[in-house]
């Protein structure tokens, strides 16, 4: 059984997060929030979110799992105006998920969850731990775009960069140790990434907010960050690319 309320903005972070990287997902819901995790078709990335109870405005669940179109989540936010409330149930019946938004009623089929993965969060120990507001990574990001299709990230205990490098031109994004909000580098590192893995995920982070970058030399970077005014978490994990000798 599942039935909730809650704010369009909420689902909407939540869709735009997960929206990134697939376009089927599995929720499992329990009667304390949601939580999902799931890895794009290319194998680069993976995403692990959870919506805490406090989120909802109102939250009746019982143990499940429901596969859902992200498109058809999509179409129907795209009715939502700022600060409307959203009727969201689980017709066990028919299998459907029944969306009211205002006088609207969606009745949307599910996707079959027995071909979904369970994918498992790797547990990395990564040297360098930055904190910082996503505004800047943004800044950094934009800058990059018209140089190059990926991206280097590089630490050490002076500060953080961000930078790119094409074929003629290069650009690069530095904050000092004092511009960041945090800043834990035990070795200096360096990894380059996709950019546009990179700028997608960075871009679902709500326009306030503050990213929490993990990284290591040739590692994969860890991103966190908070959705749903601080009533929910996203993980993603974005794998490097090597550069060759």
């Amino acid at each position: 059984m599942f039935k909730a309320r809650l704010k369009g903005d909420v689902l909407k972070e939540m869709i735009k997060v997960v929206s990134t990287l697939v376009d089927e997902v599995k929720l499992n819901i329990t009667g304390e929030g949601i939580t999902l995790k799931a890895v794009d078709p290319a194998h680069v990335a993976m995403v692990d979110l959870s919506l805490n109870k406090e989120a909802f405005e109102e939250l009746e669940a019982t143990d499940c799992e429901l596969g859902v179109d992200i498109d058809k989540i999509k179409e129907v936010l795209s009715l939502a105006k700022a600060g409307d409330i959203l009727d969201i149930d689980h017709d066990e019946e028919h299998n459907k998920l029944v969306v009211h938004i205002e006088n609207i009623t969606r009745h949307m089929s599910l996707v079959d969850t027995m071909g979904m993965s369970d994918p498992k969060m790797p547990q990395l120990n990564l040297p360098a731990n930055i904190k910082l507001a996503a505004a800047e990574l943004n800044q950094g990001i934009k800058a990059s775009e018209s140089i190059s299709n990926h991206i280097a990230l590089v630490a050490n205990a002076d500060g953080f960069e961000l930078s790119s490098q094409g074929d003629t031109d290069s650009v690069s994004l530095k904050l000092r140790k004092d511009l960041l909000l945090h800043l834990e580098c035990s070795e200096p590192v360096r990894s380059l990434f996709s950019l546009d893995y990179f700028a997608n995920m960075i871009r679902s982070v709500p326009s306030s907010g503050v990213v929490t970058l993990a990284i290591g030399q040739d590692y994969p970077a860890m991103m966190t960050f908070e959705i749903a005014e601080g009533n929910g978490s996203v993980t993603y994990l974005l794998a490097p690319r090597i550069e060759n000798e």
